[in-house]
This record gives C-alpha cells, structure tokens and sequence, in this order.
C-alpha cells in the first residue's frame, strides 16, 4: 500500500467526523433526510459536469446498488444518528464498518483472516458492547439502530465497490452515486422532513460544507482509495471520524467519554488499528 495513498483517503472520514457537530450546532433541528440530500445532489451535479462521462450499459444496475448503499442509505441514516447522539458515539457506533467487511470477504470469497484479525475483531465487538452499555452513555434507540444501520451499508457498498470494479474514472464514479443516491433521498426528504426555514447565513454555510468538503472532496478521496487499497484497509481508516468527532466534541461543546465508556471507545479504536496493521501485511 502506498503512504501517500493511505493518507489522502484518511481525508475522507476525517471530514466525515465533522459531520455531527455541524449537524448539531449549525444545521436546522429535526431535517436528517433534507440534510442528506443538500448534502449529496449538488455535488454529484458538478461532478458529473466535469466528469462527462456516462456509465457501461450493463454497469447500470450495479451503479444503483451502490447509490443506494453508499449514499442513499448510508446518508440518511448517518443524520438520523447525527440529530440523535452525541458525536462521538454516532461515530463511534459507525466505527464497526472495517469488521463488517471483513466479515463479508469471509463469507463471501471464503478469505479466512489471521487469527490476529479475529481477536482484533472480538476485541471490537466487546468494547462496543462496553460502550454502548456504560451507565455514562445516554441509549437513544433510533440513534443506535441507525448508526449500526448506516455502517452495514456503507460497509456492503464499500466491499461491491472493490469487488465489481467497474470501469469509470473515479470522478464519474463518485458523481452518479451522489446524484443517483440524491435523487433516492428526494421523496423521502419531501415525505418525511417539514419545510426548510429561512436559512441563517450559518445554516447555508453549514449546508456548503457539508456538500463541497463532505461530499464532493470527501467521496471522491474515499473511492480512489477503495480502487488503490484493500477495502479493509480502506474502511478501517473510518476510526479517524469518531477520533475527529471525539476530539471536536471534546474541544467544542465540552463533550467528554469518561469511565467504562471509555474503556470501551479504546477497545474500539485498538481493534480497528490491529485491523489496519493486519491489512497492510497482507497487501
């Protein structure tokens, strides 16, 4: 794996960490699915506008699965816990991608992992369940559920996205998801959210970020690196958002993880590291 590749998708999920004190403390109260759509469809239109490419006939299919596991449903899912926890367990919670894929190259390809990378797996799921059942921790259901939710799918798409590699370039690639899976929020936004107030120039500022940084740059980096590394490798660089949103809480609104709760967030974090290391061993 190279370094330089490493890093730039470390980007991704760096941004994506952001994501929930942005939501909180900018964004309108109760609109998780406008979110997610703000969020997606205008950077998957100027993509798309540069990029100028359109997809393989038989790629159509795929494309779709993908839009809605990696944007559609991920993105509604990800703002759902970001208005109902505090950051740094939403993130937290969603930091379980990597053993999620992994879990699939197993039961899919039947690619056994190395005994490190199952106690390195164990070790997550016991420091998960620490977490999420310390006395500190406020247990918001629809947040959790969502949260688990939102990580099973982006887990799945960033698995068939290494697996189907289909033959566009990246930024292509990255903008008709966006778009497709933009375009799957559009009823659901309408169905679900009330209207949009008249929008402070924070709220737009808020929204901007979100779409350029969260969407546009964020994405494109985090599909270059799926074509160049291993997706375990990929996803198991998703311990930098709940480090971000940790960290941001933290400085920001004098959040804290204390106790058994944290006990179970380094849990978390050792055993998305030993997955990390086991990965790059392995190429």
């Amino acid at each position: 794996m190279s370094g330089l590749d490493v890093l730039l998708t470390a980007f991704a999920p760096v941004i994506w960490g952001s994501t929930y004190i942005v939501t909180t403390q900018l964004l309108p109260p109760d609109r998780p699915f406008t979110a997610a759509l703000i969020r997606v469809l205008p950077s998957g239109l100027l993509l798309l506008l540069h990029a100028r490419c359109l997809p393989a006939k038989g790629d159509w299919a795929r494309l779709l699965v993908l839009s809605a596991l990696n944007i559609g449903a991920f993105q509604a899912l990800l703002f759902v816990a970001a208005y109902r926890l505090p950051g740094g367990l939403a993130a937290v919670v969603g930091a379980i991608q990597p053993l999620l894929v992994m879990a699939l190259a197993w039961g899919v390809e039947r690619k056994r992992p190395f005994a490190s990378t199952v106690w390195a797996a164990a070790a997550g799921v016991v420091g998960m369940a620490v977490l999420l059942l310390s006395p500190s921790t406020v247990f918001e259901p629809v947040g959790i559920v969502a949260a688990l939710a939102g990580a099973a799918s982006m887990a799945t798409g960033t698995y068939l996205t290494r697996r189907w590699r289909m033959s566009m370039p990246v930024l292509a690639l990255t903008g008709w998801q966006l778009l497709l899976g933009g375009l799957m929020l559009v009823p659901v936004a309408v169905m679900a959210d009330p209207a949009l107030p008249s929008l402070t120039l924070f709220q737009v500022a808020g929204y901007a970020y979100l779409s350029m940084a969260g969407a546009l740059l964020a994405y494109a980096l985090w599909f270059r690196g799926i074509a160049r590394l291993a997706p375990v490798a990929v996803s198991s660089l998703g311990l930098l958002s709940p480090l971000t949103a940790v960290v941001l809480g933290w400085v920001l609104l004098g959040q804290a993880i204390e106790g058994l709760a944290f006990a179970g967030l380094a849990m978390v974090f050792a055993s998305i590291l030993a997955v990390q290391w086991t990965a790059s061993r392995t190429g």
